[in-house]
């Protein structure tokens, strides 16, 4: 039986595959930050200064608490310890909870996470807002 490119199946899929690792200026972690699409090897690869963490579903796990560690056991394997500032764009139970139970190791890893209560108003419409600037 010979198997071609699309009937193989791989044991572990990993959402990015190892490599060398590539730096950024902003990522927005995916899936709202669902553990099925990110993982440590993400973080190992992909690093960024910022890092935009959505999610706002407890019942979806969204955001992750297993994304957030995967960040802070990823960016332990930098071979530098430049800033990384954390957003997240809804504040969630599981994003204060992993913040205070990890609040040191952020510290010594250089991982701040942005918190923001900023309300812009248009109109008749107003929503949440954070201000970047790189």
């Amino acid at each position: 039986i010979s198997k071609g490119p699309g009937n193989s199946k791989s044991a572990k899929s990993t959402a990015v595959p190892p490599g060398p690792p590539m730096y950024l200026d902003l990522v927005y972690i995916p899936n709202h930050s669902n553990r099925k699409n990110v993982d440590v090897e993400f973080f190992k690869r992909i690093r960024s200064s910022y890092y935009v963490v959505s999610g706002n579903d407890s019942a979806a796990e969204e955001p992750s608490r297993a994304v957030l560690d995967s960040l802070l056991e990823g960016k332990a394997q930098w071979d530098s310890n430049m800033q990384v500032t954390l957003i997240p764009t809804h504040d969630s139970e599981v994003m204060r909870e992993w913040y205070q139970e990890t609040h040191e190791k952020q510290q010594d890893l250089n991982i701040m996470v942005l918190a923001s209560s900023s309300t812009v108003v248009m109109q008749d419409e107003s929503f949440l807002a954070c201000k970047i600037e790189l």
